[in-house]
This record gives structure tokens, C-alpha cells and sequence, in this order.
């Protein structure tokens, strides 16, 4: 990932992460970061939980988010948050684009990214 107050999709390379989920981490500062996340048709991201809060946003496509055992199928436009240490999971239900912030950065994602 390149270093600035700009970046762009060439300035990142995807992650695969697991089957069907793939990263990009684009702009970062010490408190905040955006990663695209493109999620393959039937893609289940597992519950699961960390300590950074995450708020996302969804560009295309048609996504089940479980947020602290709540359940609600996210559409383009739609939005959500998960406050740090609450369990979530995905699901992707057609090929989708979403956008997460993570505050602070998930350290792991600055890391892979370079």
C-alpha cells in the first residue's frame, strides 16, 4: 500500500483472505482505515469478534449481516455498525462490494497490505 493522503486501487493489491473473500486496504491513518471487501456468491465470513469498532457500507450486491445474534440483508446504499467486541458474521448472497472502517486500524490488514 502506498504511503500519502491518496490511494488508489493500483496503489493496493488484493488479499485473498479465504475462499471467496478478497481485501483491499486502501487509505490509513493511525485511528481510522477503509478495505474494500469483494465477497463471492454464498461466501460466509464466520462470527466472530475483535476489539476495533467497524462500520461498512455496502456499494453492490446483497449481504446478510448478523450483528450481536440481529440478522438484517443489507442491500447497495444500506449500511451497518459493529461496535468492538460485539460477534458478527456475512454472508454474501450474490457476488458483492462492500466497504468497512475499522478504528482503530486492524494492524494485521496495515501489515498484509505492504
Amino acid at each position: 500500500m502506498a504511503d500519502g493522503y491518496f490511494i488508489t486501487p493500483k496503489d493496493s493489491d488484493q488479499v485473498e483472505m479465504a475462499a471467496g473473500v478478497y481485501r483491499r486496504t486502501m487509505a490509513t491513518t493511525d485511528e481510522a482505515m477503509v478495505c474494500e471487501f469483494f465477497l463471492e456468491r454464498e461466501t460466509l465470513i464466520q462470527e466472530h469478534s475483535h476489539l476495533n469498532d467497524q462500520v461498512g457500507y455496502v456499494v453492490y450486491g446483497k449481504v446478510e449481516v448478523t450483528i450481536g445474534g440481529e440478522m438484517r440483508v443489507c442491500h447497495p446504499g444500506d449500511s451497518y455498525a459493529v461496535p468492538g467486541g460485539v460477534n458478527h458474521s456475512r454472508r454474501a448472497v450474490v457476488d458483492s462490494l462492500v466497504v468497512d472502517i475499522f478504528s482503530p486500524p486492524m494492524n494485521d490488514y496495515r501489515t498484509e497490505a505492504r
